[in-house]
């Protein structure tokens, strides 16, 4: 076991991933203030640990601390709630509910491909927490079986998203580039492969791969090496898999458009998935049989798609903006030229005959150029972060070298010097002397004492002061050999370690008699 901070506990790895890995985990105390979920001890919850390289990501560790509030307030019935972030050293940590279930991934690969009914049903659910999701601004940009959790409830089976802010924790400055894309190639939208700007329209095309997969057993999309895969995603169109039914394709059609603008929103993609899934139904009426035919009116393209930052915070996780310094800010020059670090400048005096400026005055001073403010301290996101490390670090014991122990070092007796002598004075003359100027000689450094050989003991009734070493050792040795002896005889006369000893030779005996007549057996016939 492992402990996350001061309040969580690791048990045992549940999966890992490409950003981390899963731990089961329990709770050791309640959370404070911090966790959206304060928990009780001994609570079992979901630790999901990140990879080293993000840990040690200066841009990571920034966005997991400002972006503490998004994540956490993300709440959804189809979303797999995150209960508190830790920072512990070097180690980043998301500690979530824990949900007993298999992923969509290991299900459909158990089970084979879901009826179009149960397809589009589960899929609205995923589509419900896409929506949630795009309405806070936060994109997953990762969607797929394998993060699609499945938890066995009284209303049946309940489909929930999990890692939404691994995707949006890893898009950071240090780690990706222009030409790469975070994501899995074989659900990736074709723009996230060629690197142009990403909305919540990446989502919508996971969905439909997702519901492509999980009505055909397999994605759409799929090749010997990633790169032919994204070159399929981004020259190909699907293949329509034989019996679905039309209004299931038209969705699915929609969602798997090459051009982001034209795909709908995770809104009106649950919507429609639930009047496809009521219209072909066994026992659909025929107004339901007609709506799901219908059912294109209802995918219109998301208006105000929620857009990913590229290496930029926005919203509540974005840092204050300080207005740039353009010029001096007088009356009529507006905002630009407002700086609230600057210095307090006195007005230059214009008026008056003796001023600056004026007749008989010096001549006005140009202005001269303000300097940026300068920081005076560490950047606030590093005091957050050793603020949060401080309090989740656990206290170290260091080993501490004997003969600094005060309880094992031994005393050390000095030999005692003997007073230094005074000088004595001498007695004042009764005749008056000369008052003598006084000379200020250098003081010398006392000379080093002379260590003096230790004193031999005195003997005292006759008695032998020498000591002979080791004796004490052999002492011990001997007093352990007695011990073992009597307890070899202990256990020989009171345990059935002699019936073994017998038996061992006479099986050993009638091994030995073995061979020797398998020799002889062989020397016959070799004779």
């Amino acid at each position: 076991m492992r402990p996350v901070g001061s309040k969580y506990l690791l048990e045992e790895p549940l999966g890992r991933g490409a950003t981390g890995t899963v731990w089961r985990a329990r709770q050791r105390e309640t959370a404070g203030s911090e966790a959206a979920v304060a928990g009780q001890p001994g609570e079992t919850v979901a630790i999901k640990v990140l990879k080293e390289e993000l840990a040690n990501d200066p841009d990571v560790v920034m966005r997991f601390l400002r972006e503490r509030s998004v994540l956490l307030r993300l709440t959804h019935e189809n979303i797999v709630r995150t209960r508190d972030l830790v920072v512990e050293g070097d180690l980043l940590a998301l500690v979530m509910d824990l949900v007993e279930g298999p992923d969509l991934h290991r299900y459909l690969r158990e089970n084979g491909p879901f009826s179009p009914v149960a397809a589009a049903l589960v899929t609205a659910q995923v589509a419900d927490a896409l929506a949630a999701s795009h309405a806070d601004g936060v994109v997953h940009r990762d969607l797929k079986p394998a993060n699609v959790l499945l938890s066995e409830g009284p209303d049946g089976m309940r489909p929930l998203l999990t890692d939404f802010g691994i995707a949006r924790l890893a898009d950071s400055p240090g780690l990706t580039r222009t030409q790469e894309f975070v994501g899995t190639p074989a659900y990736v939208a074709p723009e996230s492969a060629e690197g142009r700007p990403q909305t919540s329209a990446v989502d919508i095309y996971g969905a439909g791969i997702l519901l492509y997969e999980l009505v055909a057993g397999q994605p759409p999309f799929s090749g010997e090496n990633s790169l032919q895969v994204l070159h399929r995603h981004l020259g190909e169109e699907p293949q329509r898999p034989p019996g679905l039914p039309d209004p299931l394709w038209t969705v699915i059609e929609r969602c798997l458009r090459k051009q982001p603008e034209e795909r709908p929103g995770a809104a009106g993609l649950a919507r429609s998935l639930r009047t496809v899934a009521a219209g072909v139904g066994a026992q659909a009426t025929p107004d339901q049989a007609r709506a799901a035919l219908g059912v294109a009116a209802l995918l219109a393209p998301d208006p105000q798609p929620a857009t990913v930052p590229e290496g930029q915070l926005t919203g509540e996780a974005a840092p204050t903006q300080v207005l740039p310094n353009t010029g001096q800010g007088g009356a009529g020059q507006g905002t630009p030229g407002f700086d609230p670090s600057a210095p307090t400048n006195v007005l230059p005096q214009t008026g008056g005959p003796g001023g600056p400026g004026g007749p008989g005055g010096p001549p006005q001073q140009p202005p001269q150029p303000q300097q940026p403010p300068q920081p005076d301290g560490p950047h606030p996101w590093q005091s957050q972060m050793r603020a949060a490390r401080d309090r989740n670090e656990q206290t170290q014991v260091q080993p501490l070298d004997p003969s600094l122990d005060p309880l094992r070092r031994r005393p050390q007796r000095r030999p005692q010097q003997p007073p230094p002598q005074q000088p004595q004075q001498p007695q004042p003359s009764r005749r008056r002397q000369q008052p003598q100027p006084q000379r200020y000689e250098p003081q010398r450094p006392p000379a080093p004492q002379q260590p003096q050989p230790p004193q031999q003991p005195q003997r005292r009734g006759g008695a032998n002061p020498m000591r002979i070493p080791g004796l004490g050792c052999l002492k011990g040795c001997l007093f352990m050999i007695l011990i073992l002896v009597v307890i070899a005889v202990l256990v020989w006369n009171f345990t059935p370690v002699p019936e073994w000893w017998a038996e061992g030779q006479s099986f050993w005996e009638k091994t030995e008699d073995f061979f020797g007549s398998v020799q002889d057996f062989f020397d016959k016939v070799g004779s």
